[in-house]
């Protein structure tokens, strides 16, 4: 079975995929006119800029929608808690696992091959973004929810004339998405992390003896729980408070790692631009890695981490409240960026520096061992209360994703959208534990990743293909938001900023 996993996974992010990836990166960047270079700076403003005024500001002076002023702009929630939110769910255990793992396996070359990925991934999100909040769906109380099986339905079933023939590939992509549902790692590595740092091998409940690893599975799935009890409105109150303060105690954490290992950094550095095109050779309990092999990784762990033209993103960004659906684009290409340029290469970086990326261990024990090196017993300690936090928000995160294909697939309030949604909401977070008590009691972790990459792979493929089909409908908002905003081109007032308005007309 094991054998199956790998060679499937090494079909699924082999070739055809990698081709996939890097071409829609390459004609959405050079056909937008390389947007998410030449116009990074307004990205940043239109993002993080909006984070620290007290009042949010339309260039146009009206309602931001370019029509009049004194309009509503139509969401239920705003634009922070669909980024954090977002954010939650993207930056987690596969920031921190995912890219000890990449670079455990494919050696520092790996590194560069997951910031090349990523710079092509800006403008793959962005585009996913915008085409999720532009054919959204607002169900009957009020609240709206969007994402690739939706633009699936409007963009390919109504628009392209495909009629029925869009369930195919909605089919596929919910199954791919679901599955990371029923297989999930992340409760296993943030309970490795934390039983690590507290040194709970075993734990004694009377006669009976537990290891700790499932006693934290099972603390970690009550807190999941609890989170997750609100749905999507309450999840992003929460994450749009946690996940600021989340990041933050990381960023800290690894720049004080890299200050510690300073003298270390321009090897490091070199390390990961010269091995990511002559492949590194073994050392220590590294086994060694071809160039092939470290592109395969690279790619596989910036989409895992940051989920560019994984179809997740949009699911959360198409319930926010904006102006145009271009503007929540922006808030993708900034979510890539700092998850993968700012998150992912501290945790690079300090696994690269500490040294222990040669000595056979992975995942998240690997993150573990190399902040130890350079904080000792305080070190384990933080990197775990960060983990817990990480795999609540991860979780969390994913939650308004299932849900929003759950509102997708049953449109209409009844009895049996009724039972679906109780039995999910009593099961969510059950499989994380269940999946850590086989892992734990089978000593078989080592699989876990090769699902992980496959359980990616299969949406993405869907998805990315798809928002080529639909790529036309992009430039054309892309095309009116330079006219509106930018001041490049001329505003075409009958144009129809999202999917319901043009349904009204």
């Amino acid at each position: 079975m094991i054998d199956f996993l790998n060679w499937l996974n090494g079909i699924l992010w082999g070739l055809p995929l990698i081709v996939l990836m890097l071409a829609t990166g390459l004609y959405f960047t050079v056909r937008s006119g390389f947007f998410q270079f030449r116009y990074f700076g307004w990205i940043m403003k239109r993002t993080i800029g909006q984070m620290f005024r007290k009042t949010e500001t339309n260039e146009d002076g009206g309602n931001g929608d370019g029509r009049k002023a004194g309009g509503e702009e139509k969401g239920m929630l705003s634009a922070f808690e669909a980024i954090s939110t977002a954010i939650g769910g993207t930056v987690g255990f596969g920031n921190i696992a995912g890219v000890a793992t990449a670079v455990a396996a494919g050696g520092p070359g790996a590194v560069l091959w997951m910031w090349l990925t990523s710079l092509l991934g800006m403008i793959l999100k962005q585009v996913e973004v915008t085409l999720g909040c532009y054919y959204r769906r607002e169900n009957e109380k009020g609240d709206y929810y969007g994402g690739p099986t939706y633009y699936m339905e409007r963009g390919l079933g109504i628009e392209r004339k495909w009629g029925r023939l869009w369930l195919i590939p909605a089919i596929i992509f919910g199954i791919g998405i679901f599955s990371t549902f029923f297989v999930t790692s992340s409760t296993l590595t943030a309970a490795q992390v934390v039983s690590g740092a507290f040194q709970l091998d075993m734990l004694n409940f009377g006669s009976f003896q537990v290891e700790g690893v499932i006693v934290i599975g099972a603390l970690l799935c009550v807190l999941t729980y609890v989170i997750t009890g609100g749905g999507t409105r309450r999840i992003a109150s929460i994450f749009s408070k946690l996940v600021p303060f989340m990041s933050a105690l990381y960023i800290l954490m690894g720049l004080a790692m890299i200050l510690v290992n300073i003298g270390q950094v321009p090897a490091a550095v070199g390390a990961i631009f010269t091995n990511a095109f002559t492949g590194t050779a073994a050392v220590g309990g590294f086994a060694g890695c071809a160039v092939s092999q470290m592109v395969r990784v690279g790619m596989a762990r910036s989409v895992y981490s940051n989920e560019a033209g994984w179809g997740t993103s949009p699911m959360i960004h198409a319930s926010a409240k904006t102006r145009h659906p271009v503007e929540q684009g922006l808030w993708g290409s900034f979510e890539v960026f700092f998850d993968t340029f700012i998150i992912c290469s501290i945790t690079a970086l300090s696994v690269i520096l500490s040294g222990c990326w040669t000595d056979g261990t992975n995942g998240g024990t690997l993150a573990l061992n190399a902040f130890a090196s350079g904080f000792g017993s305080f070190g384990s300690i933080l990197l775990a209360m960060i983990m817990v936090i990480f795999t609540v928000t991860t979780s969390g995160g994913w939650f308004t994703y299932y849900l929003a294909i759950l509102e997708h697939l049953y449109k209409q309030e009844g009895m049996v959208k009724d039972i679906v949604m109780k039995l999910f909401y009593a099961v969510r977070a059950l499989p994380g534990l269940l999946w850590t008590i086989y892992l734990v009691k089978t000593d078989n972790q080592g699989f876990i990743w090769t699902v992980v990459d496959i359980t990616s792979a299969i949406p993405t493929f869907i998805n990315v293909a798809v928002i080529i089909l639909l790529s036309g409908q992009y430039f054309k908002l892309l095309k009116d938001y330079k006219a509106r905003y930018l001041g490049i081109g001329k505003v075409d007032p009958d144009m129809a900023l999202f999917y319901e308005d043009q349904e009204v007309r």
